[in-house]
């Protein structure tokens, strides 16, 4: 059994979007939003370059990565710390072949993707903890915390759309 458990496993495919963190070579951070995130194994989490120069310039200095998925209604997730491995076409065609094909068919529970990729980030995840907002601190359930994100999300959505109707 890897470092990866099912709960984890989870929040990953079904958030999918993800914030990685890099450190940039004068040692400050880089937060990048991706919405690729995906688990490759039990202890690997993997996500693409699509439009990330900043991020896979970073993680060619510095391999260090940090990657954090949080469920916008239950207010819990993870934060899976560890080592970023870059998977080029010309450097490894056989595994960016079989990544590429994960995310093209929905295979190995890597949720599909057609969009243009530059490149995949296979990340060696050496520790994984939970995320849980303060939102439960007051003693609020699970269930209390999803269905006042759930309005307060449902509530979002109705007034852009009604943005959008209005030419907004």
């Amino acid at each position: 059994m890897g470092i990866l458990t099912d709960d984890m496993k989870r929040v990953v495919r079904q958030q999918r979007l993800g914030f990685v963190a890099t450190v940039c070579p004068d040692g400050t951070p880089n937060l990048s939003p991706k919405g690729t995130a995906s688990v490759w194994d039990d202890d690997h989490l993997l996500f693409a370059d699509l439009a990330s120069p900043v991020t896979m310039e970073n993680l060619r200095h510095n391999p260090a990565v940090e990657i954090n998925l949080v469920d916008l209604y239950s207010r819990k997730g993870y934060r899976f710390k560890g080592r970023a491995h870059i998977v080029e076409q010309e450097r490894e065609p056989d595994l960016h072949e079989e990544i590429f094909q994960a995310y093209e068919h929905g295979q190995r529970g890597v949720h599909q993707m057609r969009l243009p990729t530059r490149a995949y980030v296979l990340v060696t995840v050496e520790r994984a903890l939970p995320l849980v907002s303060p939102a439960y601190v007051p003693g609020k359930t699970e269930r209390e915390t999803r269905e006042v994100w759930a309005g307060y999300w449902a509530e979002v959505h109705q007034a852009i759309m009604e943005q959008l109707e209005g030419g907004g």
